[in-house]
């Protein structure tokens, strides 16, 4: 991981967005329905949640978000930059979404993978993710565009 500080998880801060953005970007996360800076505003008033940053020398290099409605937890815009993949740095963020997620009691967690991404799929399924006979359904309530 070169010189400096090893990898650190922090609470977003307002000065990341930019970077947080980039970086979903970067990782192909983002799609032209929704607007990022309003899912970022979005999740800044959920109380339930937590929106953990990886940095690395002050740089941020991941991102997720977690949340728990009382019944299921969920996650969203798991991001590791490219360039610092396959190290556990994923696992590491799965990690502490997890243990944020038991610490409120919560039994069981649910995400989302786009179909034909087969090397996300991989990853959820190595730490234990499988896919459920269950077909997700949506309706957009605000337009983001």
């Amino acid at each position: 991981m070169g010189n400096g500080e090893g990898p650190r998880i922090v609470p977003f801060e307002e000065r990341f967005r930019g970077e947080v953005i980039a970086l979903w970007e970067k990782c192909g996360l983002t799609r032209p329905w929704n607007d990022p800076d309003k899912d970022i505003d979005r999740k800044l008033t959920d109380r339930n949640g937590a929106f953990p940053v990886l940095l690395l020398n002050g740089k941020v290099i991941g991102s997720v978000m977690v949340s728990y409605d009382g019944h299921r937890g969920s996650i969203y815009y798991l991001s590791i930059d490219p360039a610092h993949q396959t190290g556990g740095l994923g696992q590491m963020l799965m990690a502490h979404c997890e243990d944020f997620l038991l610490g409120l009691g919560c039994p069981k967690v649910n995400l989302f993978v786009r179909r034909g991404n087969e090397g996300v799929k991989r990853f959820y399924e190595q730490l234990g993710y499988a896919e459920e006979a269950a077909v997700p359904l949506g309706k957009r309530l605000i337009p983001d565009n």
